[in-house]
């Protein structure tokens, strides 16, 4: 798996994928939809407009890849566990955004997975991924979520960047997602490197 992206001449972003690329990402990107979880369906007849007024929860995930999701706004390293009024800020901050941060998340990656599932293939099993600037947005907000959800399961911290996760023996049953993990990373860099000036 060595595709990268390339700026393309006329503006946007190319990566050639192979089949089983292809098929990685589309799966990572439809477990992240399930992680995320279905959005709201509009009651019919409903106001349009209520929806962006629709509470959302107060309590962080319980699940540790979702609360890295979703954290916290105003509690966290450095701050006392027991500050009420903290945590009522916080409580309140993601009762009105959450919702809404689910709805972006779920849009990314439903992006990404039409994307790949409107490739060609080539002749070899593969495809050249084009990506518009917006394409790109959509895009490296899922890497991002795909990598902060796999970092999470992984338990990976800032000490990890030159620690064991990187040195695994092949028969480790976390290799295939360090792989995966360190993959997306250089996918999510060399996007974000054609988008630059």
């Amino acid at each position: 798996m060595a595709g990268l992206f390339e700026k393309k001449k006329r503006g946007g972003s190319a990566v050639a994928l192979d089949e089983v690329e292809v098929s990685i990402l589309r799966s990572l990107a439809v477990q992240l939809l399930e992680l995320v979880g279905p959005g709201e369906e509009p009651v019919e007849g409903e106001d349009p407009l209520a929806a962006l007024f629709a509470e959302g929860p107060s309590e962080p995930p319980s699940d540790a890849a979702l609360a890295r999701l979703f954290p916290e706004a105003y509690t966290g390293p450095g701050t006392d566990p027991e500050d009420k009024e903290l945590r009522e800020a916080s409580a309140e901050f993601r009762r009105f955004t959450e919702n809404d941060l689910r709805g972006r998340k779920r849009e990314d990656a439903l992006a990404v997975v039409r994307t790949l599932d409107s490739l060609g293939a080539k002749g070899d099993g593969g495809a050249v991924l084009v990506l518009t600037a917006d394409d790109a947005r959509h895009w490296l907000g899922t890497l991002n979520d795909l990598r902060l959800t796999i970092g999470t399961r992984l338990e990976v911290t800032d000490e990890d960047e030159s620690g064991e996760l990187y040195r695994l023996s092949d028969d480790d049953p976390r290799k295939p997602m360090v792989m995966a993990y360190l993959w997306l990373g250089a996918l999510q860099e060399s996007l974000v490197e054609t988008l630059m000036p």
